[in-house]
């Protein structure tokens, strides 16, 4: 379950990723703008403003997060990603920060591809830091006693859900399209007691937070407090520096 008040904690910060690869992607006159992964929708409401002639479909796979949506006045509706196919007329599918949580994201952004009209662009931007020292905390306490019996066989992702920008561009490249591919790490910069954990705590620990209890909850993220302090120290001044590298993808498709 997706808490949007807990995800919007970072609002600024998580956006500057949104507006970096909006940037990029040059429709002058779209028909019809989908954003895939529309979470609360503070971010949607810029692609109406960039193109407000444009029809605007919004898409979630969490009711609260469509809720939260539709609340701002976003035509956001209920939907797997990874089952979506562009409707006629769709120039621009922008996602950012949720093709993460689909495995063979690449090979669904290349069946986009092969459905979209010439000229269309795809916009993606997913975390590149599953092997970061935040998420190689929770995988270590995941397989941990008490951890490793309540939690089953979760496993949390690693590494290998991405691909390289590399790989990315040759996937595309290979469907046609012409491609912008880069990588750049964030250097956030955070305050107040444990800024790691919250941070986490609207993302990557949804899963977590979904197979435990309440009481099992605040546990676990009292034990993960010493990990993240180590990783991810306090300076005197109260300032904690949280690099996060992310991936884009700018492909345009070809006529």
């Amino acid at each position: 379950m997706w808490n949007p008040q807990t995800y919007l904690a970072f609002a600024d910060q998580r956006g500057r990723p949104f507006f970096d690869l909006l940037a990029r992607v040059g429709a002058q006159s779209p028909r019809r703008v989908t954003d895939l992964g529309c979470g609360p929708g503070n971010l949607t409401e810029q692609l109406a403003q960039r193109w407000p002639d444009a029809v605007l479909q919004a898409v979630d796979s969490s009711p609260e997060m469509v809720a939260a949506a539709r609340d701002r006045g976003i035509h956001a509706e209920l939907g797997d990603i990874a089952a979506w196919t562009p409707p006629p007329g769709t120039d621009v599918v922008f996602s950012n920060a949720a093709l993460q949580w689909i495995p063979g994201q690449a090979e669904l952004m290349v069946r986009w591809a092969g459905l979209l009209d010439p000229g269309a662009w795809i916009a993606v931007q997913v975390p590149g830091n599953f092997d970061a020292p935040s998420h190689a905390a929770i995988r270590w306490m995941a397989e941990q006693e008490p951890w490793s019996q309540t939690l089953g066989d979760f496993r949390f992702r690693n590494a290998n859900i991405v691909e390289t920008p590399m790989r990315y561009a040759e996937l595309l490249t290979g469907a046609g399209c012409a491609v912008d591919a880069w990588e750049t790490t964030y250097l956030h910069e955070l305050n107040g007691p444990d800024p790691v954990l919250n941070w986490i705590t609207g993302t990557a620990l949804t899963p977590v937070r979904d197979q435990l209890s309440d009481e099992q909850w605040q546990q676990f993220r009292a034990d993960l407090i010493p990990l993240l302090d180590e990783a991810y120290p306090m300076r005197a001044d109260g300032r904690t520096y949280f690099p996060f590298r992310r991936i884009f993808v700018v492909a345009q498709v070809r006529g």
